[in-house]
């Protein structure tokens, strides 16, 4: 098959496609990508062979930027001839699909990361998103989501060639990169970045925004700063919110409890000499730094939404808190710190489930679905050869 992988910008493919366009380019398929250049593609999709199209999509689907970029993209489809389109990320799905719309020679498959609509979301999110997604089913042949709400939303939608919706676990995860921590490696990681080990440590490993709410999480370790003392809250990530989070700390005066760590490569460390990872989010897909804290066998908290409940059940591998509850999310963390018991249990139960979310496992749910997309490729050329 000949495919075209497109997202918003190139940083989603950087983060999360290169193993699935590696694995469908070692079964000998033809792999392109068209995104905005904000970062430049991992250099082992060019070694394999990849066209990497420019096209400047904007993650506002207002910018008029976006009418450029619905010329450009239709241009590269019908000039490639691609078999297969797999889109990924709301806007540059949309304008994809709207430019394939009376495509009939082209099967078009849309990965959904989280809906921007979702159960509590401002009613401009379903005004706007919910409206978008609806007209865009009609032009998608595939839906994959990644959470059950998702799922069912999708299930709803009225599709090109009926319902044809799928649910797999996230994007996939190296588990030979998140091991599980030991107590000789989370100490040496200790001693090597500097963190007492007598330090009760928290991570979040996300970008500083309004949709992940790090301020819940500087307000929940000021409520217990004086009972903990001994607490560390590691936010790892940048974002437009950063300035606003650092005052924040001013504010409950917790400069020596909060360090902002920025955007990091060593995730996988910083996981192994923390605690406890936390989830302060409005809303997530299938929030992968949760799968991350899985993986390495941390006990997690996490606010109690989309993606994040699918991910933890309460009490069985972490603690669910109410959305947006801080004193509810202080007291959990207490509850862990007291509880050695309860740590290592939801510890053993993260182990014990992470093969669900391995990127093998993810990567054959996907191989089924293109399997699927080449029975009906090869079934609509034979019909065509034969009209013709």
């Amino acid at each position: 098959m000949k495919i075209l992988y497109v997202t918003t910008n190139s940083n989603t493919v950087n983060a999360f496609l290169v193993p699935h366009i590696k694995f469908l380019v070692e079964q000998g398929n033809e792999v392109d990508v068209a995104c905005n250049i904000i970062q430049l593609i991992n250099n082992e999709l060019l070694t394999i062979g990849c066209k990497v199209h420019p096209v400047e999509f904007q993650r506002s689907p207002l910018k008029k930027e976006n009418i450029t970029a619905y010329k450009k993209v239709k241009e590269i489809i019908q000039n490639e001839k691609y078999d297969l389109i797999h889109v990924h990320t709301p806007v540059a799905s949309f304008i994809t699909r709207f430019a394939c719309r009376k495509n009939k020679n082209v099967r078009v498959l849309y990965t959904a990361h989280g809906f921007h609509f979702y159960k509590g979301a401002p009613k401009v999110n379903w005004l706007l998103y919910y409206t978008i997604e609806k007209f865009a089913a009609r032009w998608t042949d595939t839906l994959i989501t990644m959470n059950d709400e998702d799922y069912e939303a999708a299930k709803k939608m009225k599709m090109r060639n009926g319902n044809s919706v799928f649910k797999v676990n996230g994007v996939g995860l190296n588990l030979k990169k998140f091991l599980p921590q030991t107590k000789e490696r989370k100490e040496r990681l200790r001693i090597e970045y500097g963190f007492e080990q007598s330090e009760l440590i928290l991570i979040y490993v996300g970008e500083l925004s309004y949709r992940k709410r790090q301020d819940l999480l500087i307000e929940a370790v000021g409520l217990l700063k004086e009972e903990i003392p001994n607490l560390k809250l590691l936010l790892v990530g940048d974002g437009d919110l950063m300035s606003l989070y650092k005052k924040k700390v001013q504010q409950f005066e917790v400069n020596d409890q909060v360090v902002f760590m920025g955007y990091r490569k060593d995730v996988a460390q910083l996981m192994t000499l923390s605690d406890i990872a936390v989830s302060s989010s409005r809303q997530e897909g299938l929030p992968v730094n949760i799968i991350e804290a899985m993986a390495t066998g941390l006990p997690i908290i996490v606010t109690d939404c989309r993606g994040n409940r699918d991910l933890i059940s309460n009490g069985v591998n972490g603690l669910i808190v109410g959305e947006g509850d801080v004193f509810a999310f202080a007291k959990e963390i207490k509850e862990l710190y007291y509880s050695e018991t309860l740590r290592k249990a939801c510890a053993k139960k993260n182990r014990e489930c992470i093969q669900n979310y391995a990127i093998e496992k993810i990567i054959g749910d996907l191989d089924e679905v293109y399997n699927k997309h080449l029975i009906s490729i090869k079934s609509h050329a034979k019909n065509t050869v034969s009209q013709w």
